[in-house]
């Protein structure tokens, strides 16, 4: 019985199809809290044994020194004008070991961890996106990386201390015209043959574009296919794909040429090859590793995934946070700081809670790479969503400060990342193909409990397998059904959860029970939508959104725990909690009215009523709104604790630096503020904006003279920071007809 079932499920590809390429993916990486998620039975004990880290002695002092000193050095809106990275700033880059963050110390490197590369990631990115791609290139998608795993002996002593020193500049060759997304598509070419020395030689033919780096880089790793037609390598004609270190310079070879980014403009271009001809020792882990090159890119891109892009995304939250927070207490509309307005309140609020939520996600991701867990599934669900909303902040950011973050100069503070942000979208996967393809589509075989084995089994035609873990897989799908049914009656009630505080454990009964309902959701797609599941991206991407709603409530939880369950910090954990957990409700909601087929009828009318009549949660009140809005809206030991590894600039004339000293000293004269506002009410002093009347209440005997003078001083801070740029003609059109310096960097 079991083998005519088997048959009957390979021939009608019941189950999802998974080609070479995809299995690898499959293959490669680890299953981390995802695997609960999938299964559907939460283990909120082992959640809470994950690591959550911080930062060394050694790191934490390369952040508050050379990091600091380099970005207070950087002139942002200069190099965005310029185009360029100043030599000065490249030297001071070579000589502080910025290149070598990720090269261990015997070649010269710093040794870093993953989460301090990706805290130096985030406090660049919020200066300078431009400055940002001579951190994340070397450090994440440079030839470093896969050296470090992959390279031979000769090639590490050779490469590493050189790429540690700065004096290689790297660049990732991969996305072609007809292959971005779906990167095992890629064209390059390389074919073997005999070099007149015996050598084994390779002749490549490529085009890449938006390559990061490439203008100015002086290597390239470049993937390609490798065709064998001798057999030269062992590997077969078809040695499969590589990855191969190429040189500027190479006959052949053409960099230099750039494309134009949104926002900030980093280098980026087109690395164009033909008959290009180096050694087949190249190859990045020299014969032996011809052919593992697609292990490579999924093992270097889910790096990119869990590290910088989160990390620049979630730099970018927590400064636009920062900048409307403040902002929001500086300028003053009808009489009031406008960040009293219940309609400005509510963003601020919001971005005050996603910093703390994607921030805690972005730690416990990388806490769990530096455990030695590389969990791809979890890391493009991190991509995704904290890009996403990065933009989603910073149009909220701008809609805060309005005019000044409208008028572009030195003194903008949010434009360019606004203009950026489409970037993070973007790049190592359009999100669009990462959240309807890759996050479920990849999830639900590579971390459910069952479905791989099964998949496996039938390819291989192993009754005895498919027998057990069908078997296995349908007695979980009824444990499962029945445990969704009893946390949606119970509303999660029996739920175990650890030993957790009031205020939080009903969010761990809350997560628990959509956690519940993930798994057996999960579990009818893979049985009634089978092996069509990759053309229903709409579907899959309503998965992913449950999925990673709920990853990011967990590592929120999980640093509430992790930093000491502080109670000042309340406000953004209800707000956190409640806004994944109703982001989850919303895509079940989307499942069920989408869901189709005969089930799809009854899960659109009756799972409907059910779902709505008893919510997971509702989206977050306006009162805790203003709440969350408030932290962010003054400057005391939890707004510092919360703007940690931030770049707060010491130049206190322009840009930011000039809104946090207007910030500070409105802050510390609020209760002066008071004091008038009070003199005001009982008849002492006339009508008019409280700070500007110091004067006058120091004469009334409301102030003193001291109180007067700071009163007087915050004014005039607060009027300077909502200055925006103003240029004459002259400087105008000299700025609108500048062009990009011919040079690009000849590194040693």
């Amino acid at each position: 019985m079991f083998a005519a079932l088997m048959n009957l499920m390979r021939d009608r590809q019941m189950l999802p199809q998974i080609s070479d390429t995809e299995r690898q993916a499959l293959e490669a990486g680890h299953v981390w809290i995802d695997g609960d998620i999938f299964a559907g039975k939460a283990d909120f004990d082992r959640l809470l044994k994950t690591s959550y880290h911080s930062l060394s002695a050694e790191e934490q002092a390369f952040m508050d020194g050379p990091l600091e000193e380099l970005l207070n050095r950087a002139d942002s809106y200069a190099i965005a004008k310029a185009r360029r990275v100043p030599d000065d700033i490249y030297k001071f880059m070579q000589d502080e070991g910025f290149f070598g963050l990720i090269i261990p110390k015997e070649y010269g490197g710093k040794g870093f961890s993953t989460l301090a590369r990706s805290a130096v990631m985030a406090k660049v990115t919020g200066h300078s996106t431009i400055l940002t791609t001579y951190v994340v290139i070397p450090n994440t998608l440079g030839a470093a990386e896969l050296l470090i795993e992959y390279g031979t002996d000769e090639q590490k002593d050779h490469y590493l201390p050189r790429l540690a020193k700065g004096e290689y500049l790297p660049c990732f060759g991969l996305t072609e015209p007809t292959a971005g997304s779906d990167a095992a598509s890629i064209k390059a070419e390389a074919v073997t043959y005999r070099g007149d020395d015996g050598e084994v030689m390779l002749r490549m033919n490529f085009r890449k574009r938006y390559i990061t780096l490439a203008p100015v880089a002086n290597i390239v790793s470049l993937a390609c296919r490798v065709r064998d037609p001798e057999n030269l390598l062992g590997k077969g004609e078809d040695a499969g794909i590589s990855v191969v270190l190429l040189h500027k310079g190479t006959p052949g070879l053409q960099t230099g040429d750039r494309h134009e980014p949104i926002g900030d403009p980093f280098p980026n271009g087109v690395v164009i090859g033909e008959n290009v001809e180096v050694p087949a020792s190249n190859i990045i882990g020299g014969h032996d590793r011809a052919g593992e090159g697609w292990k490579m890119l999924m093992e270097q891109l889910a790096g990119g995934r869990m590290v910088s892009l989160p990390a620049g995304a979630v730099g970018g939250i927590r400064a636009a946070s920062l900048t409307a927070g403040a902002y929001s207490m500086v300028r003053q509309q009808f009489g009031i700081q406008i960040g009293r307005m219940e309609g400005v309140a509510t963003p601020v609020g919001r971005l005050s809670a996603l910093a703390y939520m994607t921030e805690a996600a972005r730690v416990h991701g990388c806490s769990a790479v530096d455990d030695g867990i590389d969990p791809p599934v979890v890391s493009g669900a991190l991509k995704a969503y904290t890009t996403d909303l990065a933009q989603k902040c910073s149009v909220e950011a701008m809609d805060v400060c309005a005019g000044a973050g409208v008028m572009q100069g030195p003194n903008n503070i949010l434009g360019r990342g606004y203009s950026a942000a489409p970037v993070g979208v973007t790049v190592e996967g359009a999100n669009i193909m990462t959240r309807t393809l890759i996050i479920f589509g990849q999830g639900a075989t590579r971390c459910h409990p069952y479905a791989l084995k099964v998949v496996k089994a039938v390819e291989d035609a192993d009754v005895g397998a498919f027998r057990s873990n069908l078997l296995g897989w349908l007695g979980a799908f009824f444990v499962g059904m029945g445990r969704n049914a009893f946390h949606s009656l119970t509303r999660g009630l029996f739920v175990k959860t650890p030993n957790a505080d009031r205020a939080s454990k009903t969010y761990y009964r809350r997560l628990g029970w959509a956690i519940a309902r993930f798994g057996f959701m999960t579990n009818l797609a893979l049985f009634f939508v089978g092996g069509k599941l990759k053309v229903k991206g709409n579907l899959t991407g309503r998965y992913a959104d449950v999925l990673s709603w709920t990853l990011m409530g967990l590592s929120t939880l999980r640093r509430y725990e992790a930093e000491g369950r502080r109670a000042e910090d309340l406000p953004l954990v209800h707000y956190s909690l409640q806004l994944a957990l109703a982001n989850a409700q919303q895509a079940f909601e989307g499942i069920y009215q989408n869901f189709g087929g005969p089930l799809g009828a009854v899960l659109k009318t009756v799972g409907m009523v059910g779902l709505r009549v008893n919510p997971l949660a509702r989206m977050p009140s306006d009162n805790l709104a203003r709440e969350a809005a408030a932290i962010a809206q003054k400057w005391d030991a939890q707004s510092e604790r919360l703007a940690a590894d931030l770049f707060l600039p010491r130049d206190s004339s322009t840009g930011l630096g000039r809104l946090l000293d207007a910030f500070r000293k409105v802050c510390a004269a609020e209760p002066l503020v008071a004091k008038v506002k009070a003199a005001q009410k009982a008849g002492k002093l006339g009508a008019g904006d409280a700070d500007a009347l110091a004067e006058k209440a120091r004469k009334a005997g409301v102030l003193t003279e001291a109180e007067a003078a700071q009163l007087a001083e915050a004014r005039e801070a607060r009027l300077a920071a909502i200055e925006v740029d103003v240029f004459t003609p002259e400087e105008f059109f000299a700025n609108a007809s500048s062009t990009e310096s011919a040079e690009t960097r000849e590194a040693a």
